[in-house]
């Protein structure tokens, strides 16, 4: 098997399950409870939230653990929206967002707010300008994400972050691809409510957090209880921020490591796919990208047919967002970076891990090459632009 959509999800890592074990049958007392059996637990979150906070430059009282990033998004939007719907009711936020984000911004117009939805160029970046010139006397909420799911590239946050400052507009960053792979300081960055998940980081599935300023006010989205200083109702997941606290501290001791080994196989599997493989085109930043993506669409070819062939040989990678792997609609990220429909339709995201060999690289592009031949042969729109190609000779 070679496991190439770590983007979606990853596996867990062998150091975080040992962290989490004993939280599921040695040490199960609920952690708001006074009595000294939940005490264990009550530290073990409070230690979590503390790595997590350092590692983005933060304080712990300003980490919130939710159920993942869509939650984590769900709330910072929302939250933020209705706590300042009476200085305005503008948002700005990007096309190439996240679903979980989209969907929300949606909701949010249905109970009367407007949001403005910023243009990327070919690569994916935000338009500044454009983000500038929609700002408006009523905006109070920008959100844009750090690095895209599907394409892997990084915004200028920073740039975001200051030009929201100057304006004095909250700003949101949904960070669930970006944290644990790239170096993140909120406070140099101007981030004001961060996103993040723990399964993308070999941490588990159902554990998220928001970082969120400690001068921002934000309305509650789950409420039920006075867990996390009276803002999140639940029960504490104590084995999940354990694997979430874990997981950060993993990824801190190893990220320069970990890029620098994505990035060159990152950058041989585009060279040898662009080299082997005609017609293709590597989607998002060339450089300005996460070290662990890429993005390519093929010509004449159904990207649905391209993954199932490639299940076939053990090859395991998506479309676009595993999120919206049930849609037949081509992705939205690519259809706004400019691709026609028909292009956008043959795409293939491969997304590694700091497990992934040269060898397994070699063996994909082999394999890619087989199978692109293979399906280009079935399209007649491919042999169309072969006889139309040779008949210009």
């Amino acid at each position: 098997m070679i496991y190439l959509d770590n983007a979606a999800t990853t596996k867990v890592d062998k150091e975080v399950f040992e962290a989490m074990e004993p939280y599921f049958q040695e040490f199960y007392g609920n952690p708001s409870s006074i009595y000294t059996f939940a005490g264990k637990s009550k530290k073990e979150i409070e230690d979590a939230r503390r790595t997590v906070a350092e590692f983005i430059g933060a304080k712990p009282k300003e980490i919130y653990f939710t159920s993942g990033g869509s939650e984590s998004d769900n709330w910072a939007i929302k939250g933020a929206a209705l706590a300042r719907q009476d200085k305005g009711k503008h948002i700005i936020t990007s096309k190439i967002e996240h679903h979980a984000i989209l969907h929300t911004c949606e909701f949010l117009e249905q109970q009367g707010f407007e949001v403005s939805y910023i243009d990327v160029d070919e690569n994916g970046v935000i338009k500044l300008e454009e983000l500038k010139q929609a700002i408006r006397e009523d905006t109070i909420l920008i959100s844009v994400m750090f690095a895209n799911n599907e394409i892997g590239t990084i915004q200028p946050i920073q740039e975001i972050g200051e030009i929201a400052h100057e304006k004095g507009i909250v700003f949101h960053t949904d960070a669930v691809q970006a944290y644990g792979h790239v170096p993140i300081n909120v406070d140099e960055l101007h981030i004001d409510i961060l996103s993040a998940s723990g399964h993308k980081i070999n941490g588990p599935k159902g554990i998220g957090i928001m970082y969120l300023r400690d001068s921002i006010k934000i309305e509650t989205l789950i409420h039920g209880g006075a867990q996390e200083r009276g803002r999140r109702g639940g029960t504490y997941n104590t084995p999940g921020i354990v694997g979430f606290g874990k997981a950060t501290q993993i990824a801190a001791e190893r990220m320069e490591k970990r890029r620098a080994h994505e990035t060159e196989l990152r950058d041989y599997l585009i060279e040898q796919v662009r080299k082997e493989v005609p017609y293709t085109k590597l989607n998002g930043h060339r450089t300005q990208r996460l070290s662990n993506n890429v993005n390519f669409s093929f010509r004449f070819i159904e990207g649905e047919s391209l993954l199932i062939m490639l299940d076939r040989k053990g090859i395991y990678g998506s479309s676009g967002s595993a999120c919206t792997s049930g849609s037949l609609d081509p992705s939205h990220v690519l259809l706004a970076i400019g691709l026609p429909h028909e292009i956008a339709h043959g795409s293939l995201r491969l997304t590694l891990s700091e497990d992934n060999t040269k060898e397994e690289m070699d063996y994909v592009v082999e394999q890619l090459k087989e199978i692109v031949d293979k399906l280009r042969k079935m399209s007649p729109l491919y042999e169309d632009f072969v006889n139309q190609k040779e008949g210009e000779l």
